[in-house]
């Protein structure tokens, strides 16, 4: 019984932390590296789901701060006809963000994976 409770506790740590960095169903994972040619082209738009004051103390000067908290209130900000890139400090809360997007009928949805972790200017 110890053994399976075990396993159990085992998969159930593997399926969230697959869930923390899958892309949302239907929806498309970039890294930081592959983000950076796409702030230069036009009719994008990027989100910063942190915090107001994460946004603050540095963030992507392309990027609008629109904090996951926030999200599902603020959506007709948002153009549903444009990609819209998401980004947070680790890439889990722009997850969400995007899972949210999608359950919204948004679907040119992106995450970067690593979020402004892996972010080098």
């Amino acid at each position: 019984m110890d053994t399976w409770l075990m396993i159990l506790i085992g998969a159930v740590i593997v399926f969230i932390g697959y869930r923390a960095i899958a892309p949302a169903k239907g929806g498309k994972s970039i890294s930081t590296d592959e983000l950076k040619p796409e702030l230069k082209k036009i009719g994008k738009q990027f989100i910063d789901v942190r915090t107001p004051a994460e946004f603050k103390a540095g963030h992507i000067k392309e990027f609008k701060n629109i904090p996951l908290n926030e999200l599902p209130n603020r959506l007709n900000e948002l153009n549903a006809e444009q990609d819209i890139y998401l980004i947070c400090q680790s890439g889990m809360r722009s997850s969400r963000a995007a899972d949210i997007l999608k359950k919204n009928g948004f679907e040119q949805v992106v995450n970067v994976r690593g979020g402004m972790n892996n972010y080098r200017p």
